[in-house]
Formats: structure tokens, sequence, C-alpha cells
């Protein structure tokens, strides 16, 4: 609380005469500037400090290497790839290795991304489906405080919204190193009140790798039709999906100092994948019984097959460890929810059903991305309805409340290749989310947050089952692993041109007891606490120049004594991201860096990894007659810092049986220019 009020009181002393400007002449007497993305002004509003907004100019100012990219706009957040350009990316935030995101829940227009029971790894979440340039604001929102959200949320949650309309149409041909070629075209066709999105996507890829050609071949179309319906308004979206590509993954630092391979090398150059996702989704909001109605549905039809080596010849000396996995599904699923307002209190009541019917998922052992044995294969049908009610209320002028309650419950069927690994199991869990928000000044808020959240274990995983390569009965773990959120935080909007953000915040996660796509079967991990402070200070100086800077420091431990030690492999304790954003006279440029501490590798911290430091360039020109000119400069220092470390054994030819232990990594691609040509019309 110490370190909040310092903050507040440091800011209210240093701006008297605005708090006596709001005092003399009232709220209502203050311009309403029309605002998006970070500038926007949430006090009153927010009911953490942890959450916030990202709108289409920041997203649109920031160099990306990858799509997935996009999630570095949550404060905290490291998006990085230990693979293919084609697979997801790997996430980090709050002390988690959130792996492909389990433990974050992401949303596309109201669609979950987030894949449970995935033949990869629980809550994977691919967002290449994603065109940037239709993206129109991003929502974040860092712990498990909000009743909307249920699975996967423990450490937060970002919901995407596709724009209805661009204010104007654009095609862009971009070209850079190592082969990269894209292609956007996006154009609305209006009339008095209806908007018609069409956008389309092609992008391949070869890669900076000395011996694999990533070959990406990524294709995307969205069509979103909104329009005026009754007393409100509908949307309709198609999105579709498909991509191929070559993956240059991980190699063991051994191979690189024996000199087998460069840091640009790899062991097996056989690996890659291909997925395709299409999807139909459609929503109403409108006025409706005294209130505002909100209903969506959606329905997804999803493919993905991935080859993958990560040990080498461990397991198998002739035909190596090659292995194959395959995720073939129709994901269906719904929300709705009523608001109502009476006076100072605010009530919402919501339903959220999801059905996952899994027609294949499955493990094989493979070479050269031929099958040579089924590890394992099932049928999954995966069911979940989510029921949750909030109440928030005005007590005075300056104290409002949060309390939302929420139950989830969750049917599991699998049909295993094995019928030992067969059977059905069903769970539910009740959550309570509750927040104060204190306004003492007009320029600042204080809040106090509590939040129960949880994240469902792969089906697989809930029923009896017997491991597939010793024959022997594995216990079933939870269904449902729970988590519990502290927080404290402020907010201060100082003017539109000066904002911060301070939060406070811990939380405690049970047992999670995962599948494990790579291996087959489950493994459990420990209960665990994670402590962190985050702050952001984001800067409007004037219509063109802007800037932010974001630090947080997460101490997780795990929560049990154990002889292992008590350190959590993969957990970032200090994450850091800055930008500096120009643009005058048709001229722009921003810059963007982002830098990653020390982690460890191990329980006992004695190997970790170094961390890394990444910065991001983008010069450009607009030009009258509606063209662009842009250049990005892609990790402009030239680091050979690593995306990701893992620590485990491998076994590389002539090696013991055992195969040796060793540091294996994914290294930065090297400084990469591309160049963008944008005609507006």
């Amino acid at each position: 609380m110490s370190l909040a009020l310092f903050i507040v009181l440091a800011a209210d002393g240093a701006l008297e005469s605005t708090r006596k400007s709001y005092a003399s002449s009232g709220s209502e007497a203050v311009e309403e500037v029309s605002v998006l993305g970070r500038q926007l002004n949430l006090n009153g509003e927010a009911i953490s400090a942890s959450q916030g907004e990202v709108g289409p100019t920041e997203i649109g100012a920031w160099p990306l290497i990858r799509t997935g990219d996009l999630m570095e706009f949550v404060p905290g957040m490291v998006a990085t790839q230990h693979s293919g350009s084609g697979k997801a990316n790997q996430y980090f935030l709050r002390g988690f290795n959130l792996d492909h995101g389990t433990d974050f829940a992401t949303f596309v227009d109201g669609m979950p991304v987030n894949l449970r029971t995935h033949g990869h790894g629980q809550g994977y979440t691919d967002l290449n489906f994603v065109i940037p340039e239709t993206v129109e604001r991003l929502r974040y929102r860092k712990g498990p405080y909000y009743a909307e959200v249920g699975d996967f949320s423990s450490a937060g949650a970002a919901h995407f919204v596709l724009a209805e309309k661009l204010q104007q149409g654009i095609a862009e041909l971009s070209f850079g190193e190592h082969g990269y070629r894209r292609g956007v075209v996006a154009d609305t066709i209006s009339n008095a009140d209806s908007d018609l999105l069409l956008a389309a996507e092609w992008q391949a890829y070869d890669g900076p790798w000395s011996d694999v050609r990533e070959d990406v071949n990524k294709v995307n179309l969205l069509g979103k039709l909104a329009t005026e319906l009754g007393t409100g308004r509908a949307y309709l979206t198609f999105m579709g999906y498909d991509n191929q590509w070559n993956s240059p993954d991980q190699i063991p630092s051994r191979a690189v100092t024996q000199g087998i391979i460069d840091p640009y090398g790899s062991l097996d150059t056989s690996l890659g994948g291909d997925t395709r996702r299409y999807s139909l989704s459609g929503g109403w909001t409108g006025a409706l019984v005294g209130g505002e109605l909100s209903a969506s549905a959606f329905a997804i039809d999803y493919d993905f097959n991935l080859w993958s080596n990560f040990t080498y010849q461990l397991e198998n000396t002739d035909s190596g460890d090659q292995f194959q996995q395959r995720d073939d599904r129709r994901i269906y699923g719904f929300e709705v929810a009523q608001n109502w307002q009476r006076n100072a209190a605010g009530w919402q009541l919501g339903l959220q059903g999801r059905r996952d019917d899994i027609d294949q998922v499955g493990l094989y052992h493979t070479a050269v991305r031929e099958v040579l044995g089924t590890v394992r294969e099932d049928r999954v049908v995966e069911d979940s309805l989510g029921l949750f009610a909030v109440n928030q209320y005005q007590w005075s002028e300056t104290v409002r409340s949060y309390l939302g309650l929420r139950y989830d419950h969750y049917d599991f069927d699998v049909n295993a290749g094995l019928e030992q690994n067969s059977g059905q199991r069903s769970d539910g869990k009740p959550s309570v989310k509750a927040s104060l928000a204190w306004q003492p000044w007009p320029v600042a808020e204080l809040y106090l947050s509590y939040g129960q959240g949880l994240h469902s274990n792969d089906a697989r995983g809930t029923v009896i089952q017997v491991d597939p390569v010793s024959g022997e009965s594995v216990d079933t773990v939870d269904p449902l692993v729970a988590s519990r959120g502290y927080e404290l935080g402020s907010r201060l909007f100082v003017t539109d041109q000066l904002h911060a953000t301070l939060a406070v915040w811990e939380l405690e996660l049970d047992s999670e007891l995962l599948f494990v796509g790579d291996a087959g079967n489950t493994e459990a991990s420990r209960p665990s606490q994670r402590r962190g402070v985050e702050a952001g200070v984001y800067w409007f100086a004037s219509d063109h120049i802007s800037g932010e800077l974001e630090v947080s420091y997460t101490d997780a431990q795990f929560a049990d004594r154990d002889a292992a030690g008590s350190e959590i492999p993969g957990a970032i304790p200090l994450v850091a991201s800055a930008a500096l954003n120009y643009s005058k006279d048709g001229w722009f440029a921003s810059l963007h860096l982002r830098h990653f501490g020390t982690y460890p590798l191990i329980e006992d911290r004695s190997v970790k990894s170094d961390g890394a430091s990444l910065v991001n360039l983008r010069m450009g020109r607009d030009f009258a007659g509606s063209w662009r000119l842009q250049l990005d400069l892609l990790n402009a220092l030239n680091s050979a810092d690593h995306d990701v470390d893992y620590f485990y054994a491998s076994r590389l030819p002539d090696e013991a049986a055992g195969g040796v232990e060793d540091i294996h990594y994914h290294i930065f691609e090297p400084r990469t220019l591309r160049a963008s040509v944008r005609y507006s019309f």
C-alpha cells in the first residue's frame, strides 16, 4: 500500500491546479475527448490496475516479427518461438511459463482461442489466423478477478476485437531478407446501416536457418458483416486460415560447441507442421428486457499436424525420437449476457457454453514424417457450461465495489484406442471475484482485488489410463485446478498526456497435473505461489510523440518442500519493455525494446537462462496520393540471445544410452530488414 500511496501523493502534490480545476468546475464541465487505447481514462470504470486497452494506432505502430507478438501489448507478456513460424508462440507472464497458452485465456471477437485437450499442449493458443491490420483494439485483464472469464484465466485474459469498418481500404506488399514476402488487402463496403469488411493475407518465408528452409505458406481470409438489427447491432464473421511450414526446433548447446551444427542449424531437418482453421461466428447487442442483451455463438473447424524431435536418439537408437502430434476437432459455443443498470447498482447475468468434439487427438512415433507406430490415439468430447453473475455498486462519488460469482461445470468423455484408457468424468467448481475501488482524487484511483480462478486439465488425464510405455496404471488427475489471486493497485490519469499504473499482486496455484503431449501421459507438478509488482508509465507528449515504459518483477516459488529445490523452471523474474513513437508531416518512426532477465531452468537454480534483449525499429513516410513506404529493422542490434531455453536430457550419436542433460535453446533470428509499400483507397 505504501508504494502505491507514494506515487499517488507525489502526483497529487504536483497537480494541485489540476485538482482545483476539477473541484471548481465539476466533471461535467470538462470537455469530453474521444481517445482509444493506452490513452483511454479507465478511472471510474476499471476494477483493477491490471486491465487496459490498446487501440489501432498503437497496434499499427509497432514492428512485429510474428502475429503472436500482438500479445506483447499486454504489459509484462513475453511472446517467443522455439520452433517454426507456423507454430503457436511460447508465452511468459507473471512468473508463468505459459507454454502455448495454459493459464492465459485469449479470445478473438468472442471466440475462445485456447484449445483444451490439444494434441500439442493444454490451452494451445495460435494467433496466426488473425490479420493484424484488422484488429481494432485489444482489451487485456491480468489476474483472476473477472467473472466473465473462466478457464485458463489465472494469469489473465486478452480479448482481440476485429474492426467492423476500416477508415480506408489498404493494399500492401512487403519484402524482406531470408525470403520474406507478404501481401495484405482489406476494404469495407458500406451503406446506410451496414458495413462489410473483407480482408485477405498471404505470407511466405524461408527463414535464416542454415539447413532448414521454413517454406512458410500462410493464407488468411476474413469477412465480417455488421448491420443494424432491431434495437441493436448484429455481426456475422467468417475466418479462414491455412498454413504449412518446416521447423528449426530448439537445439542442444553441446551440438554447437562441438561443431556438429552452427547456432542456426538443426539435428533433424524433417520437422514441421500444417494446420487449418475455419470459423463462423455471429452476435447481437442491443436494448432488451429493460437493459442491454449481448448474445453470440460460434462454430470452428480445426485441423493440426506437428512433427517434432527434442531428444534425437534417447528413446529409439535406430529410428530416432521424432514424433507426430495430431488434432482434428470441431468446436461449438455460445454466450448470452444481460446487463441492467438501476440507479447506483449495475447487474450482469451470463451463461457460456462450449463443446469440443475431437475426432482424433493422437501421438505417433515417426521418422522423416512417416508413422512407425501409435503411442496413443483418442476421440474426446468435452463439454462445459459457465454461469456468472456480477453486481457493481457505486457507494459514493469516490467508492465503488465489484462482486462476481461464477460456476463452471465440465463433462469429459474419452474413447481411447485402448479400452482401459477410456472413460467418463464430470467436475464443477464455484469461484468468487471481488474488488473495491476508491477514487480519492479525480486523477487517481486505488484498487483492492481478489479472485478465484481455474484451468481445466487434459481430458485424457482425468479418466483411468495406462502408461503407454510401462503398461502400468497411472493415477487420474483433478479435472479442474484452482487458483487464488490478490492484488493492490493504483491508476493515475494526470491528463490525457500522462498516466501510470502500479500493482502489487500474489497468486496461489494448486497442484498442476497436466497431460504432457510430448510424452503421451500425465505428469504432476507441485503447488506454487507467485508474488510480484508491475508498473507502467504512458506518456503522450504531443500529437507527434508518445512513449511508454513497463516493468514487472515476479518471485515464483513452489509452495511445498522438496529436495529438488523451490524454484519454478521457466519462471522469468524480470520483464521490461519500452516504446517510443514519432509522427509528423508524413514521417513516422517507432522503437520497441523488450528485455527479460535471467531465469531458472531447474528447481535448485544451478542451471539458468541468461535472459535476452530485443530491439525492433520502424521508419517510414506517408505521401500525398495515399502511398506509404515503410522499413522495419527487426533485432536491430543483431542480438544472439535466445528466444527460449530448456534443460533436459537428449542423446546424440555415439553418446551413452542415458543421454546427456544439456541446455536446449532457440536463438533469435538475426538482424532482418523488411520493406513495405502500402496504397490506401
